[in-house]
């Protein structure tokens, strides 16, 4: 790169940290008469793309939503969903699009995020409304909490491969309780929403990700300190040779550096390594669209990580916090990143991480409220000569208010995990709970009971006897509190709290049915019977409590079917009462009917193996074997991991003799039996 011409340059202060951390920027006055800098062409183009993107998700979920393409639709197209493959070995869309983005960033470097993400939408538009109302978010600098993004990547995507291959069973586990590592492809669904939060998390969710964290933590604060996606990219980008580059045109104006949302600090770059090297660029291209000399473009160059020393003098990295400060942060975020993850079931990690970073940076601001002699956050001043003016006692009043809802919800957070620590250890089975027999609860579970219940007890709502804030969770632990009171056959305590929160809450499939296991285990077989006639003719979608229905009273088949038909009545496309009407009939020696409704549910959904395992089992009554092999071979394929299946289709052949057409079958319910777990704690049925 040639020597930079010589000129003098018309300097003015760009103060990008706050008041510790101010650098000046030359501003050639004749390129730009004022110093103005001109508008990047790049922002316009990079906000239809990322607008055309959330047209898209918002066009995925309509779809899904509309009941298009028979109501099934791809599986989300989100990095997290690739956790599956990790813990299962599943690949579905998200699996194939993420690993599409980390092998482009191996090429084009860390592109993704400027111009793909829809997080990175929602903090462009939070900054950008942020400087129509005068606030320019100002980058929070810390030496340690860059690497958090790094950290949950691999506790999201590495950490399942470690626990289950090397941790789990370097403990002495029994392998059986892992779930089966078996590579599958899931690449649609009919659950599009099951692993996405509903609106009272979402909305949360935007607005702290979004404003809190480009207001305390810089206009990409959430991707600095938050994404766990961005701590694969930013090492990826080190590897890839496309980069911003820099040609002799350029005379160090430091326009670059004063747009660049990412924090990177362009102009020192450019100068001493050619091109900019920092994995935090994410290629937005606003650095080229406002360079008065047209110098800087995106081109193909060595990797930044062969861009070898420094022309002049490495760019000095300047940070907000002290050493001692930042050990003090690392706690500080460890401790509020752990105090509200899964708080009332309702924060998720990545949510956690946002709350974390911004705590953090409040927790400092008080400290320095306190410590320094002047101090201000944008145009607030908190502290003027050692005076803390009234802003500054509010601001002090607010961080310490938030600091006591943050210790709070640690509490309730420690009580709920030890409850559930506790609630394990009750292993008692649910048969023997709810068969209506006396039994003794040995002494340690019933100590382990009244522990989980007490802990329960105070992670509930102020109104349910807790210190909880929130209800969201409530209807989790009345289940689990229920269970545990009937583990101590004290069932007039466990009906009490279910027949309460269906009280406050109307009903719920989850409160339903574990009512009706409680009246079944206090021998209440009328009032069982009543609730679940009144629940399940009401709301066809309660599918998990007409199983349990069924099955308890299996061997009276004219009132399941009697609530089937009902169903039907009201809703002709309910599947499972049409399931469970084709096994009534069959029950009841009505084999063609049953084969009938069978044919009828494979209509309304043709990738049901269990609707092609009862039309086999009516077709081989019918003594139609050659049909019913074709039925379980079209639900094996559907369902190939299927212990029953595989056994019907066993007992198939070995009833037409074909035993070694058998033996395969019969070795893979062996292997299914071998791989199943029974390692989660009972729920009551």
């Amino acid at each position: 790169m040639a020597t930079p011409k010589a000129k003098s340059p018309a300097r003015c202060t760009h103060r990008s940290l706050g008041e510790r951390g101010a650098f000046t920027l030359p501003i050639l006055a004749d390129h730009n008469p004022g110093g103005q800098i001109r508008k990047s062409r790049s922002g316009k183009r990079r906000a239809i793309v990322l607008a055309a993107v959330q047209l898209l998700i918002v066009a995925h979920v309509v779809s899904w939503a509309a009941g298009c393409f028979g109501g099934r639709t791809t599986t989300p197209i989100e990095p997290s969903e690739s956790m599956e493959f990790s813990k299962y070995g599943v690949v579905n869309a998200g699996l194939i699009f993420f690993s599409i983005a980390l092998l482009s960033t191996l090429i084009l470097g860390r592109w993704f995020c400027g111009w793909g993400c829809h997080i990175v939408m929602l903090q462009d538009l939070c900054g950008w409304i942020m400087r129509k109302c005068g606030v320019r978010p100002k980058a929070f600098r810390s030496r340690f909490l860059i690497y958090v993004p790094l950290i949950l990547a691999l506790y999201m995507f590495v950490w399942p491969v470690v626990y289950r291959w090397g941790v789990h069973w370097g403990l002495g586990a029994d392998p059986a309780h892992v779930r089966a590592w078996q590579f599958s492809a899931h690449l649609t669904t009919s659950e599009f929403w099951k692993t996405f939060p509903g609106l009272a998390v979402a909305i949360p969710f935007l607005l702290i990700c979004g404003f809190a964290t480009v207001y305390f933590l810089g206009s990409k604060g959430f991707c600095t300190y938050g994404c766990p996606y961005g701590g694969f990219f930013a090492p990826l980008d080190k590897l890839a040779p496309a980069r911003i580059l820099v040609t002799d045109a350029c005379e160090h104006c430091g326009h670059c550096t004063a747009v660049c949302t990412s924090n990177v600090r362009v102009h020192e770059e450019v100068r001493e390594y050619g091109m900019v090297v920092d994995p935090g660029c994410m290629k937005c291209l606003d650095c080229v669209s406002v360079c008065p000399n047209d110098a800087l473009y995106f081109g193909f160059a060595k990797p930044a990580m062969m861009k070898g020393p420094a022309k002049n003098a490495a760019p000095k990295r300047v940070y907000d916090l002290t050493w001692r400060e930042e050990f003090a942060a690392a706690l500080v975020f460890l401790l509020t990143f752990f105090s509200v993850r899964g708080v009332y079931d309702a924060v998720p990690m990545l949510m956690a991480a946002g709350v974390g970073g911004i705590v953090t940076f409040l927790m400092w601001k008080l400290w320095r409220l306190y410590r320094d002699a002047n101090v201000t956050l944008y145009r607030f001043q908190l502290k003027l000569k050692g005076s803390i003016t009234r802003a500054g006692w509010v601001f002090g009043a607010i961080v310490v208010l938030t600091a006591l809802l943050t210790i709070h919800s640690g509490l309730i957070n420690a009580a709920h995990t030890t409850a559930g620590w506790y609630d394990n250890q009750v292993t008692i089975p649910p048969q023997i709970v709810f068969s209506g027999d006396n039994y003794a609860i040995p002494p340690e579970m019933d100590r382990s009971a009244d522990r989980a219940i007490a802990l329960y007890t105070l992670a509930s709502s102020a109104r349910d006897g807790g210190i909880g804030l929130s209800r969201a969770w409530q209807t989790a632990i009345d289940i689990r509190l229920a269970w545990l009171h009937a583990a101590k056959l004290e069932f007039d305590q466990a009906e009490r709290i279910l027949r309460r929160n269906l009280q406050r809450n109307g009903d719920t499939e989850s409160i339903c049915s574990a009512l009706a296991l409680i009246l079944r285990g206090s021998v209440k077989h009328d009032e069982a019977a009543e609730l679940y006639l009144r629940v399940l003719t009401k709301n066809h979608d309660y599918t998990r409590m007409l199983d349990d229905f069924a099955n308890w009273i299996y061997g009276d088949p004219e009132e399941v079917m009697t609530i089937c038909r009902i169903r039907l009545e009201r809703n002709p496309r309910d599947l499972h009462a049409l399931r469970w009407l084709s096994i009534m009939l069959m029950q009841t020696g009505e084999v063609e009917q049953s084969v009938a409704v069978a044919r009828q549910t494979i209509e309304l959904d043709p990738t049901s193996p269990r609707a092609y395992q009862f039309l086999a089992s009516g077709l081989m009554a019918m003594g139609q074997a050659q049909e019913a092999e074709e039925a379980l071979r079209k639900a094996l394929a559907l369902a190939p991991e299927d212990a029953p299946l595989n056994s019907m289709m066993a007992e198939l052949l070995e009833a037409t003799d074909r035993y070694n057409e058998a033996q395969p079958y019969r070795q893979k319910v062996a292997e299914i039996q071998q791989r199943a777990g029974s390692g989660a704690r009972p729920q009551g049925h």
